[in-house]
Order: structure tokens, then C-alpha cells, then sequence
């Protein structure tokens, strides 16, 4: 490369001041204007401003189509990018028409426009044939330059094509090549040495890969936080599910417990019954075969109820929950064909009706624990007494069994065969915040007491009246 003396002409044969004016324009001494294209290289290393490898940007970089800010600057680095190449073409066909080298100018001009064309088809990700499409793009850009040094114009658009496509080392490598062509086209066009035109392109071409790695570095943190985001989101909705169904699970295994098989348990004893007596009694045998089918359709009714609503039949009838307990224990004590009575009693008048969850538990807890004293006590007399105060309701089911100690077996039923009547009883007083507790000793009997908190909307308290004026005497 030989170097012009002063007043000289440069290889394209521009003046002094013409020689600044071809320089690019972030390069010039004395003054600092935006990079090609009216904008500064964007901080993010990417010509639409969005961070990451693979988006919108020049260099031939797919448009993205989600957002339309990206696309509408990805749309003005690729015209910066025309406009910068056409206007080195223009320039260098002014200063030097009829040359021998003007025809290799303008198909390398042409072949360059082609090959940026090319890049959108390549598509944006990093695959081989797309870094061979910037090797061989660098190349045309590198001969333009050696013939025409005001082609450096079109190196910042090369940058973030580099930085974006190349891995991280062979980038920088790429933006130091680029940059030594840069300078080296810059002291052609120069009139002596400036030490600006060899310092100003690699400071710049520095600061813009070191904020581009630092943008892209960011960028993929912010993904990977987006994505952990979800994904804890995901695994916070599948868990809430798993809890949703286990929590449904266990309100069917309660409702199917109270109601279909403690029906059927009773349907056995009853035929069983009728099985023992059928030669000796008859009567007696076809008593307890009637018996069982009035629980049979009971049960019917109950499994019909509960594949509609889950509601309980009692309840469904209309009455509510005082009306039910009556029905239940009328219901019984005609089962029981004169073993058992079972006396129903109502304290106190509700302020408010009963929430439908505190009349269906209520009403579980008493089929259940009815259907303990059926089969486990031997009682005679059982007593439904429900009771309203102020800010809750009372369930006590009380009966004049055998009842247990803390060290009975009959306590708490061998596993495997009916373990689901106080344990559910209590999951459904809990589930409502009440409490339950069951007093009781050998021959003394058994007494359960559910215990319902109400909402305060369902109390309402009566202001006491105002005292009444005395009378003179």
C-alpha cells in the first residue's frame, strides 16, 4: 500500500477534504455523528435493538413478524445497509468514471447486494451453510475495499452479522479483521497519518462488542428466568391439581362411605339374618328380606342423588337439615323392627339458614355414627339432639350402648375393614373448622358431639331494646 503526500490524489482520486468527507462518518476528527444508516449502533449488538443470537436485525437476519417495532428496525439496518452500499457505488463511479476496474466495482457491488439478499432464505439460526454465506460475504466486502476503500462504509452492518451468527471467539476474531480493513481504508483516503483514523475504529468496534456480549448475556438470563418462570408455574398448576384430585377423592370415599356402604352393610346383615331364620321363622324372615329392600331403595335414591349433585337425598327433599335428621331417624328406628329407637330433638332456632356444606356434613356425620351404633353398640335408644347458639351448631348423637374404653379393641376398627367412620367424620368437621369429640366408657354408653363453627354473616344479633321511659309518680 503506498502512501499520498500532502495535495496528493488519493487511489480514487479524491481531495483532501474529499478524503474526510468518504471517511465514515463516526471516524471523522474532531466530531462524533450516528454510525450508517441515521442510528448509532445499537447498544443490545443488534441492528432491530432486540437482545439475542438469532433475531430480526441487518445482515440478512429473518424479520420478525410478533413485533413491529423489531420488524420496522430490522427494515431500516437493511436499508442502511443498501443505502451505504449504493452510495460508496455512486461515489466511486463520480470520482473515477471510465476506469478499467469500474466493471469489477460494480459486479462486486452487485455480487455483495445478491449475497445480503441470500441471508433471510439461509433463515437466522447459526448452521453451516449460513456461516459460509458471512465467510464468503466478508470476502466480496474485503475485495471491495481493497479496490474501493470507501466500501468500509458497510462494515458496521457486518459487525452484528458477525456477532450474531458466529460463536463468541471466531465473532471477535471477524470484528478485529474487520476493523484492521477499516483503518487500513481509512490512512488510504487520509492525507498523512492521524492517530483518530487508527484508534477511533477499534474503540468503537470494542465498546459495541463489549456492550453486544454483555446485552446477549443478559438476554439469555432473562430467558432463562422467563423459563424457570414457567416452569414453576407449570409444576405449582400440576400440584394444585394432584391436591384438587386427592382432596375430591377423599370427599367421594367420605360421601360413598355414609351413605352407599353403610346401605349395604345393613343389606347384608338383614339377609344374612333372613338366611338364618327362613326355615324356623318365615314371618320374621321376610320382615328383615322387606327391611333390606326399603335400604336398597334408600340407596338407590342416594346413588341417584349423589351421581347428579353429591347432594344428600334427605337434604334434597326440601325441610332442611332439621327435617333431615327427623326423616333419618324416623327412618331407623323402622329398620331396627323394635331393637333400636332413635329420637330426634332441635334446640334453639337458626338466626340464618345453614350453609348447604354445614347441613350435608351434619347430616353425614349422623348416618355414619348411627350406623356405629347399629352394628357396633347394641344400644337400644340413640338421640339425635342438634343445637343452635349464637355462633355455631351442635350435632350430638348419643346412644345407651355397650360403648369402649380408651383400651378397647372395638375403638377403632381393624384395618382394612371399616376405616373410614371416624376418621371421615372428623376430616368433614375439620374441613369446616369445628371440632369433634366422642365421650365414652364400657356400659356408660357413647356420646359424639360435632361441633360447627358459623360464618359471621349467619349471625345476626339482636340489639337489646332501649329501656323504657319511667312513668312520673
Amino acid at each position: 500500500m503506498r502512501r499520498i503526500g500532502t495535495g496528493g490524489p488519493d487511489p480514487e482520486g479524491t481531495t483532501p477534504r474529499a478524503a474526510e468527507d468518504a471517511a465514515p462518518p463516526w471516524t471523522r476528527t474532531g466530531r462524533t455523528e450516528p454510525a450508517p444508516g441515521g442510528r448509532a449502533p445499537d447498544p443490545g449488538g443488534r441492528a432491530d435493538g432486540a437482545p439475542g443470537r438469532n433475531g430480526p436485525g441487518g445482515g440478512g437476519a429473518t424479520v420478525t413478524t410478533g413485533d413491529p417495532d423489531a420488524r420496522w428496525l430490522a427494515l431500516l439496518m437493511h436499508a442502511a445497509f443498501f443505502l451505504l452500499l449504493g452510495a460508496s457505488l455512486a461515489r466511486f463511479l463520480m470520482r473515477h468514471p471510465g476506469e478499467t476496474r469500474t466493471p469489477w466495482i460494480i459486479a462486486l457491488s452487485a455480487v455483495l447486494a445478491v449475497l445480503y439478499l441470500l441471508g433471510p432464505v439461509l433463515g437466522s439460526r447459526p448452521t453451516p451453510r449460513r456461516v459460509a454465506w458471512l465467510g464468503v460475504l466478508v470476502v466480496v466486502w474485503m475485495v471491495l475495499v481493497v479496490l474501493a476503500p470507501s466500501f468500509a462504509w458497510c462494515a458496521v452492518p457486518l459487525f452484528y452479522t458477525g456477532l450474531r451468527i458466529l460463536p463468541p471467539r471466531a465473532a471477535l476474531a471477524l470484528v478485529a479483521l474487520l476493523t484492521v480493513f477499516v483503518v487500513a481504508a481509512q490512512l488510504r483516503l487520509a492525507t498523512g497519518f492521524d492517530p483518530n483514523l487508527v484508534l477511533a475504529p477499534p474503540a468503537v468496534a470494542a465498546v459495541a462488542t463489549a456492550v453486544f456480549v454483555h446485552m446477549q448475556r443478559q438476554a439469555a438470563r432473562q430467558r432463562d428466568l422467563i423459563d424457570d418462570l414457567l416452569r414453576t408455574r407449570r409444576e405449582l398448576a400440576a400440584t394444585e391439581r394432584r391436591e384438587g384430585t386427592l382432596a375430591e377423592r377423599q370427599r367421594l370415599s367420605m360421601e360413598i362411605h355414609d351413605t352407599l356402604a353403610q346401605g349395604l352393610s345393613s343389606q347384608q346383615m338383614l339377609l344374612q339374618a333372613a338366611d338364618r331364620s327362613w326355615d324356623a321363622d318365615p314371618a320374621t324372615a321376610r320382615r328383615h328380606v322387606l327391611t333390606a329392600t326399603g335400604i336398597a331403595e334408600r340407596n338407590l335414591a342416594e346413588a341417584r342423588r349423589f351421581v347428579h349433585d353429591l347432594a344428600p337425598a334427605d337434604l334434597a327433599e326440601g325441610g332442611g337439615l332439621e327435617a333431615a335428621l327427623r326423616a333419618l331417624a324416623a327412618r331407623e328406628t323402622a329398620q331396627a323392627r323394635g331393637t333400636l329407637t332413635v329420637r330426634c330433638h332441635v334446640e334453639g332456632v337458626a338466626a340464618a339458614p345453614l350453609p348447604d356444606r354445614v347441613q350435608s356434613a351434619l347430616l353425614r356425620i349422623a348416618q355414619g355414627a348411627l350406623a356405629n351404633v347399629t352394628e357396633h353398640a347394641d344400644a337400644t335408644v340413640a338421640a339425635l339432639t342438634l343445637t343452635h347458639l349464637d355462633d355455631r351448631v351442635v350435632l350430638d348423637i348419643a346412644d345407651d350402648g355397650r360403648g369402649f374404653g380408651t383400651g378397647d379393641p372395638h375403638a377403632r376398627p381393624p384395618e382394612g375393614v371399616r376405616g373410614h367412620g371416624l376418621p371421615a367424620m372428623r376430616a368433614r368437621v375439620r374441613q369446616l373448622g369445628g371440632t369433634l369429640t366422642v365421650e365414652s366408657a364400657p356400659g356408660e354408653g357413647t356420646v359424639l358431639s360435632a361441633s360447627v363453627p358459623l360464618p359471621h354473616t349467619a349471625v345476626t344479633a339482636t340489639p337489646p331494646a332501649p329501656p323504657a321511659p319511667e312513668e312520673p309518680e
